[in-house]
């Protein structure tokens, strides 16, 4: 899908989208409840709907109710096999997805299964493994990524006896393991954190709730970002006192409108390619902790390079850092590629409401926002898509 954009400005008040982190662990936690719960203010982005599609594969039930899920909980390992289909978003279970999410590192899962006996085998369309998962002492790299964490914290409860999680420094990412804890402690789990060391009780039962999904910090970036390009947007429905990572958004911005600041992406990669455009639109900047913006739906850092030079702007890439530097964005001569990424698609999105231009791919906001394009309509962004004439 084509996106093309006119030169304009943004003026207008933007309801936060849901949040996609706290809709994956809501649903989680409500899928292993014993009883029925209900996650209200859901976006069926595809992501979303991946879980809910994992969740019935096990044995839950859910039925969508408008922008809420009515969840009835089951327990796992009555399931004695299953395909989980993941689509894009990352007893004997085959999980599928796209490419892209199957080849992303797993390093530490494939370890984990190696030291306990446990089968984890990885082909190009997909990933199969088979426990039983036993409890005990683990240690992962903190480093990697959060979601091992998350997907550990999820599994170790349920065992029968306790566990303990230790997460070898430096640990990158934090808040989204705070963000995993609190939901599960939402549903009643027992757990603690103390510096690098998570605690779990084993043999208990989370308990069904009604909750409701909190405004997304990741995808409010990116209309945020219209502001510092002259919009005069407004944005509701955030949380003051949010965990997200991404809530330092707000930080990020203000450093960039002042100059050319050093900003340190580790605990909030999903940042990375707004922030990568708002520097190219601004003062230029530096970016450290970028090593993990290869290990998404694209190589970001590397994406946004290519298509931030196609407007004009020089990006230098290193291992773990980026330098963006000071430019005069132009409109581009050819389309910019959306990289089959969500992120790259938005936050270039920002840079052609000034300059115009077209974009290639678009149709990836659907991962996590399907009607991004809409909303920029309504905030008086000049964008036309083909799946408009549809």
């Amino acid at each position: 899908m084509r996106a093309v954009f006119s030169p304009s400005t943004a003026e207008g008040i933007v309801t936060a989208p849901p949040s996609k982190s706290m809709a994956h662990r809501l649903l989680l936690c409500a899928g292993l409840a014993r009883g029925e719960s209900r996650i209200s203010n859901l976006a069926q982005s595809q992501d979303v709907l991946a879980t809910v599609d994992c969740l019935r594969a096990l044995g839950a039930e859910v039925t969508m109710d408008g922008d809420a899920a009515v969840v009835r909980g089951t327990d796992p390992g009555s399931a004695r096999s299953a395909v989980l289909p993941c689509r894009v978003s990352g007893n004997e279970m085959t999980m599928t997805g796209s490419s892209t999410l199957l080849q992303r590192p797993m390093e530490v899962y494939e370890t984990l299964a190696s030291e306990r006996g446990l089968v984890f085998r990885r082909e190009p369309d997909r990933i199969t493994v088979r426990g039983p998962l036993t409890p005990g002492r683990f240690r992962i790299r903190g480093d990697i990524s959060s979601q091992f964490v998350s997907g550990l914290a999820f599994a170790l409860p349920l065992l029968d006896a306790g566990s303990e999680l230790e997460l070898i420094p430096p640990v990158e990412s934090r808040p989204y393991i705070d963000l995993t804890l609190t939901a599960l402690r939402d549903f009643g789990a027992d757990l603690t954190m103390e510096d690098n060391l998570i605690r779990i009780p084993g043999a208990q039962r989370l308990q069904p709730r009604d909750m409701t999904v909190e405004g997304d910090d990741s995808n409010a970036a990116f209309f945020a970002a219209l502001n510092l390009l002259g919009g005069r947007v407004e944005i509701t429905g955030l949380r003051p006192d949010s965990m997200q990572a991404d809530r330092v958004f707000r930080d990020h911005f203000a450093a960039l409108a002042a100059g050319c600041p050093e900003i340190d992406l580790r605990d909030c990669p999903d940042l990375g390619p707004v922030s990568m455009a708002a520097a190219a639109a601004l003062h230029g900047a530096v970016f450290t902790g970028t090593r993990r913006l290869k290990d998404k739906e694209s190589d970001r850092g590397s994406a946004m390079a290519e298509e931030l030079e196609k407007l004009g702007i020089t990006v230098l890439c290193g291992e773990n850092e980026i330098r963006v530097l000071p430019g005069t964005l132009r409109a581009p001569a050819v389309p910019l590629d959306g990289h089959n990424d969500h992120r790259i698609v938005m936050a270039l999105s920002v840079l052609l409401s000034r300059t115009g231009g077209v974009l290639n791919g678009a149709e990836a906001v659907s991962k996590s926002l399907p009607d991004f394009f809409g909303r920029l309509q309504k905030l008086g962004i000049e964008v036309y898509t083909d799946a408009m004439d549809q």
